[in-house]
């Protein structure tokens, strides 16, 4: 029997991983994080990375794992900001090395450890990226806590002989509250408020960016993969849902979803706008006998992201699109259609009574 251990379990990735792995033959799973995973049938474990003595009480219960994902992340309330901050990059720093600090001493049967990073490895969010972004360029010259845990991963890898993976996702689709880069509940908080309050809906402006997605289960279909290929051991992989996304094209098709007409073409600054409106969100939660979060507790930061994402570009944006030959080569060839996908979480999202 296998134990995976989802640190940051409460995130986009973690609680996809674990939804998967739970139905596996052969895994156990257990989640870490600071607020309750609340999955079914699933051990929790509760710590804080920032406090070693809050993880060292958890030593029993990591003696039997044997796979990690690790997913948590601390973001700074400024997310674009907090992106380049010298303290952001010390805290997740920090986080990472209590954890495996921990697993190096209290966990004799670990065998896997997979991390996560992102675009920014490639620098788009220090200056135009070229693309496709492949996994074997030369680090982009810029200070990032993703290089700072890779190298006390590959350091102490070395030493205990555990396998590793290095992940590289695009935005990520999933279902989770409070994260601060969710993208589907932002937009499906935005969309109701507008049809439940007459608030126009509105369509983007400007030149849109050709990016891409990561389907938060599709990821860990990939994990899964990973860990039984030994080919895939010790590599850095780019993963994405195999087609583009492109927030301007399929505005219309998410309007049609939530029912809610199109507003003009204009910009307008969501993480401004929406936080003042909690008190309309709280009669949507009363009228439709929605889960009591506040827009705060559902949303998180993301109202940020989702402004990032559809701001006016200017005449030429660069496109944010990375190469996946390396992974398809080596064997993982998953993909989703990322329409069907967005549809999946907002249809996700109504059957957990996060929106109506």
């Amino acid at each position: 029997m296998k134990k995976l251990l989802v640190v940051g379990a409460t995130g986009l990735l973690g609680k996809a991983t674990i939804k998967y792995f739970k139905t596996k033959k052969n895994w156990v799973c257990a989640g870490l994080s600071r607020r309750p995973h609340e999955i079914r049938n699933v051990e929790y474990l509760q710590g804080d990375l920032l406090d070693k003595g809050s993880i060292d009480r958890l030593h029993s219960r990591l003696r039997d794992v044997t796979h990690v994902l690790y997913a948590a992340l601390y973001e700074m309330d400024d997310l674009l900001i907090g992106w380049r901050h010298s303290e952001q990059i010390k805290t997740n720093t920090l986080m990472f090395q209590n954890l495996i600090n921990a697993l190096s001493l209290y966990s004799p049967k670990l065998r896997h450890l997979s991390i996560l990073q992102g675009t920014k490895a490639y620098g788009i969010h220090v200056e135009p990226m070229k693309a496709p972004a492949k996994e074997k360029w030369p680090r982009h010259d810029h200070d990032n806590f993703y290089w700072h845990q890779e190298d006390i991963l590959k350091r102490l890898s070395k030493r205990k002989n555990w396998s590793f993976n290095i992940w590289r996702p695009q935005v990520v689709l999933g279902n989770a509250t409070g994260s601060p880069m969710n993208l589907i509940a932002a937009i499906a908080v935005y969309a109701t408020i507008c049809r439940e309050t007459g608030m126009a809906f509105f369509r983007p402006k400007g030149t849109p960016i050709v990016t891409e997605a990561t389907d938060a289960a599709l990821f860990a279909r990939a994990l899964e993969w990973a860990f039984n290929e030994k080919n895939a051991q010790n590599h850095t992989f780019n993963i994405t849902n195999g087609d583009v996304l492109i927030w301007h094209h399929l505005w219309p098709k998410i309007a049609a979803y939530f029912n809610v007409p199109l507003g003009q073409t204009r910009n307008r600054t969501l993480s401004t706008a929406l936080p003042k409106l909690e008190k309309e969100w709280r009669f949507i939660v009363e009228k439709y006998k929605l889960k009591k979060f506040t827009l705060k507790e559902l949303v998180g930061g993301s109202w940020q992201f989702l402004d990032r994402a559809l701001r006016d570009a200017g005449p030429s944006p660069s496109p944010s699109i990375v190469s996946t030959i390396k992974i398809r080569k080596a064997g993982f060839n998953g993909c989703i259609d990322t329409s069907e996908s967005i549809h999946k979480y907002f249809t996700e999202m109504r059957r957990e009574r996060l929106i109506p």
